[in-house]
């Protein structure tokens, strides 16, 4: 039975440059891997809890014209407006500016130096995201 999210993993055409996006996001480096040879095989950010984010070195140039499976990363956040203010204020583009979603969440959008986009979530009390939590308990 899944439990819950243990880790995304995402290429990085720019190590450096993603490592440095994600610290904005107040995502911190754990620890790192290596290959046998003494490479380096990816870099684990510490989200929240149990909750990592993998980061592999070497990923494709960035083309926001092709299509991927990979569809989006989501990230909560406590005070979404404030999230949001702190990233401009770093020089982060916001794409979608804080919205109301379908599911009664505020969420705004972002994108990684990657072009991989982020939706930046707010729960609500009324979204059925708590409800199904609430239910779980």
């Amino acid at each position: 039975m899944i439990t819950d999210l243990g880790h995304p993993a995402l290429r990085a055409y720019d190590l450096d440059a993603s490592l440095e996006f994600y610290r904005k996001l107040g995502l911190t480096e754990s620890f790192r891997l290596n290959h046998d040879d003494g490479s380096l095989m990816l870099v684990y950010l510490h989200v929240g809890g149990d909750r990592f984010l993998e980061i592999f070195p070497n990923g494709p140039e960035p083309d926001l014209s092709h299509v991927h499976s990979f569809h989006h990363l989501c990230l909560l956040t406590d005070d979404l407006r404030a999230t949001v203010e702190n990233l401009r204020s770093q020089g982060v583009t916001i794409e979608q500016e804080p919205k109301m979603g379908l599911d009664q969440n505020m969420q705004a959008w972002i994108r990684d130096p990657d072009g991989n986009p982020i939706e930046l979530m707010q729960l609500s009390e009324a979204s059925p995201q708590r409800k199904v939590a609430r239910e779980a308990q």
